[in-house]
């Protein structure tokens, strides 16, 4: 099968087709999505080397559970022991064993086939379209911020970043009714979430105070920075990017200030899908371009340019 292999840059070659294990599903890709974690794996994130992608849509070809076949399917990226506390509990995201579809030990979606647990499997309702049913994965991880958080109308929120993550984010958190501002460099990323009443603000024009909470999600080391100073004493920042390197923090201003950080990751399926199926989140205009499998290292290329949006390979 064509394959997109990073290992110490990219590149396109033929790699044997998965075999899927007991208890796997093969599946065949339709469409896969480039996201910034992709991005920074090129730049030593996780020390990954093998097929990446895990934003993706595909068809069942083989499974030994046979009411799956020839089902259309989105996939959860984490694939726990099965064995530890927390898969007993029901929480593969945090298996200290675990293998992450297309970020660490697992091959991903940027191929014609990849295999997965069904387990991991959700099926993507009738009638929603592949450019759609592509988004599940971070909009899942948008989720999982109300998931973690309980915000109220009266809440100050600011979303920081208008990157794909940012522009999903703010469109989720609007559900809670808070009062939520977009904070972006890209005045036409953000008019994207100006047409659907969400406010914004160029960062350019300075960062807003004294706020409740912070969703950080520049895809930056400097933005955690940029959470801290925006948030009020005892306010909230949760933290969304992954950024290959360190960043520095300040750590006794958020003793003193008495500020909470929650890191925030994956997400619940279900729900993005939910809300996809419903209308509740407009994903169509953060696309900006889908590439054939063949032309992946363009698609890279496209998808690394400042202010690019979401940039889709198609390997058939």
């Amino acid at each position: 099968m064509l394959a997109l292999l990073l290992d110490h840059g990219l590149s396109l070659g033929e790699r044997p087709e998965p075999v899927p294990a007991p208890g796997e599903a093969l599946l065949r890709i339709r469409l896969a999505g480039i996201c910034n974690t992709d991005l920074q794996l090129l730049r030593g994130y996780k020390g990954f080397r093998g097929i990446p992608g895990h934003e993706f849509v595909g068809v069942v070809e083989a499974c030994e559970e046979a009411s799956w076949i020839g089902r259309r399917v989105v996939g959860e990226i984490n694939c726990g022991c099965g064995a530890c506390p927390g898969c007993l509990g029901g929480d593969p995201r945090h298996c200290p064993e675990r293998r992450t579809l297309g970020l660490s030990g697992l091959d991903g979606a940027f191929a014609e086939f990849l295999t997965l647990p069904v387990a991991n499997l959700h099926p993507v309702p009738e009638g929603l379209p592949d450019e759609v049913a592509v988004f599940t994965e971070p909009l899942a991880a948008a989720v999982e911020v109300l998931e973690q958080l309980h915000l109220a109308p009266s809440d100050r929120v600011a979303v920081l970043g208008d990157g794909k993550l940012g522009l999903l984010l703010a469109q989720v958190l609007a559900w809670s009714g808070c009062d939520l501002v977009a904070v972006g460099r890209h005045p036409q990323k953000l008019a994207i979430l100006q047409s659907m009443g969400i406010p914004t603000l160029l960062e350019q024009d300075g960062l807003p105070k004294n706020l409740d909470v912070v969703v950080e999600a520049t895809g930056s080391a400097r933005g955690v920075e940029q959470a801290l100073q925006a948030v009020r004493p005892r306010g909230r920042v949760v933290l969304k990017s992954t950024v290959a390197g360190s960043a520095c923090l300040d750590l006794s201003s958020v003793v003193v200030r008495e500020l909470s950080l929650t890191g925030s990751r994956c997400g619940p399926f279900p729900p993005a899908l939910r809300a996809l199926a419903g209308g509740r989140v407009r994903v169509e205009p953060l696309i900006q371009s889908t590439f054939p499998l063949s032309q992946a290292l363009e698609a890279f290329s496209e998808a690394g340019r400042r202010g690019a949006l979401k940039v889709l390979i198609r390997p058939r």
